[in-house]
């Protein structure tokens, strides 16, 4: 087989095969693949040879079969790899198609989702376009253990297999039919009684605590507490008929909670090109936090503020590359900001917002008495507003660059207050801090000798400086609604974009189950 003809069959025409020596079948599986990168990558790499039905496919069929039974255990319905969805064989090639199709489909489902992210939601960055699997294909065609080998394409952030156990893990808790239900009603710390004997026993049956007193004491409610964080239900330690109901009936997994799960299983796989290795930066959306990750524990964590829920101003999601810690910064006011908030304020005072410079194509201070803002528009406004360092600065003490389209970043703020509040989406779609420079110093500590100094001698500057990060850190800005506490239960969180709920119809579109149906 000619080296061109391995690497790009979708240049094989029936021009040209003739010349070449192909077989009939090798003419028909060039034509099948042509219109389909990935299948033409992987058949050019196997010489235009069945894989799947040739000589020693049988354990490669054995083996994608055994994935397909598997699927449901990563929360994807295995019915998306039916023969009937991929067409029925015709002949040879068809047969061998099949497989290789389904194949295909199978490894893209696990290394990059089933659903492309940014069609579901444009402010999800987060792309499975460019996913290719011709190299994972050949992997699996070349293992020893194909199945292993396909397994292996799922994501590797162990919260994926801490979500797969939550996923099914409630099964498991179910208690044995000899003991005595606990009677209806509201147990709480105090009380005491034959019922808290019946939910201190049957808890106990399931590892949570032991013992048999009637009294419900500190450890019994702690007890109910982890219960009910490991169901997905309230964590106040209080059994009120939720929790009674889920311990008498063995707890099958609350339909909502499955659906948080399993969306963030799928988002964990629109992540399937991100390294988890060594340290990174992770802001979690709904959870308003921002914590930093070093060889796989949380070594830092603060509150934050991201985007409110309104048009243009949610914190979208992406990951890239924090490349520097800017100390004393100037705010360059966002132009969506300068002409959504600030222009008409200009137009009706020239002498509003007298905190921030008007700046003109070449960087120059504007005198505000030179400019007849009402002249402008949105579109036609020429001058970029600005805010230079100091103590009320929108931007605060520092902030945090990773160079993105979106012109989102971290940074400090003057508005303590908010972080005090329980929901705070508040910003204009960047990330405030509520330890920034804690978070700063932490950053800096791998490349200097004393991180507090260097940040401090950069603050008493007076003065704008950057603090370049060697090498740079990796940040994702992400969105989980499900996310294990690292007490081996699962954290909960409010949808607060209603991202989740579109995701989840796209995903009913696809077959996924939440159990009610």
């Amino acid at each position: 087989m000619p080296a061109f003809a391995q690497k790009n069959v979708i240049s094989v025409t029936a021009a040209v095969a003739p010349r070449l020596n192909f077989s009939a079948d090798q003419m028909a599986l060039a034509t099948e693949v042509a219109g389909d990168p990935d299948l033409a990558a992987f058949y050019g790499a196997n010489g235009l040879e069945r894989v799947f039905t040739g000589q020693g496919g049988a354990p490669l069929r054995a083996a994608l079969s055994q994935a397909v039974a598997a699927m449901p255990a990563h929360g994807i319905p295995s019915g998306r790899y039916d023969d009937g969805l991929i067409g029925p064989p015709r002949d040879a090639i068809s047969a061998e198609l099949i497989h290789a199709r389904r194949a295909a489909m199978l490894l893209r489902d696990l290394s990059g989702g089933v659903l492309d992210a940014n069609r579901v939601d444009p402010e999800i960055k987060r792309s499975r376009a460019d996913i290719s699997v011709a190299e994972d294909m050949q992997r699996v065609a070349a293992s020893s253990d194909p199945f292993a080998a396909i397994m292996q394409t799922a994501p590797r952030h162990p919260a994926y297999a801490q979500l797969q156990q939550a996923l099914t893990g409630p099964e498991n808790l179910k208690v044995s039919a000899d003991l005595a239900p606990v009677p209806e009603g509201i147990w709480r710390e105090g009380d005491a009684g034959p019922a808290v004997t019946a939910l201190r026993r049957r808890l106990g049956a399931i590892g949570f605590g032991s013992g048999d007193s009637e009294t419900f004491d500190a450890s019994l409610a702690q007890a109910v507490a982890e219960y009910q964080r490991a169901m997905g239900l309230g964590a106040d330690g209080i059994a009120g008929p939720r929790t009674i109901r889920a311990i008498n009936g063995g707890g099958a997994v609350a339909p909502e909670r499955r659906r948080a799960i399993l969306i963030a299983m799928e988002r964990l796989r629109w992540m399937g090109d991100a390294s988890f290795d060594g340290r990174y930066v992770w802001v979690n959306i709904p959870e308003f936090s921002t914590t930093v990750i070093e060889n796989g524990q949380e070594i830092f964590r603060t509150r934050s503020v991201v985007g409110k829920d309104r048009e243009n101003w949610r914190t979208p999601e992406f990951s890239d590359m924090m490349a520097n810690v800017v100390v004393n910064p100037s705010w360059n006011v966002p132009r969506s900001i300068t002409v959504r908030d600030y222009l008409p304020r200009l137009q009706a005072n020239r002498h509003a917002l007298s905190h921030l410079d008007v700046i003109d194509r070449r960087g120059r201070v504007v005198d505000r008495d030179s400019v007849d803002f009402a002249a402008y528009d949105e579109r036609s406004f020429p001058f970029r507003l600005r805010q230079n360092p100091s103590d009320d600065n929108a931007l605060g003490t520092v902030k945090f660059i990773f160079p993105n389209k979106w012109n989102i970043y971290l940074h400090d703020t003057p508005s303590k207050h908010l972080f005090g509040n329980r929901v705070r989406a508040e910003s204009n779609g960047c990330i405030r801090l509520g330890d920034p420079q804690d978070f700063a110093r932490l950053l800096l500590e791998p490349q200097v000798r004393d991180a507090a100094a260097t940040f401090q001698n950069a603050r008493d500057s007076g003065q704008e400086r950057w603090l370049r990060l060697k090498p740079a850190v990796p940040v994702h800005l992400v969105y989980f609604t499900a996310w294990p506490d690292g007490r081996g239960g699962i954290d909960t969180h409010r949808d607060i974009y209603g991202r989740d709920a579109r995701i989840w119809q796209a995903m009913v579109r696809e077959g996924f189950d939440d159990g009610t149906t």
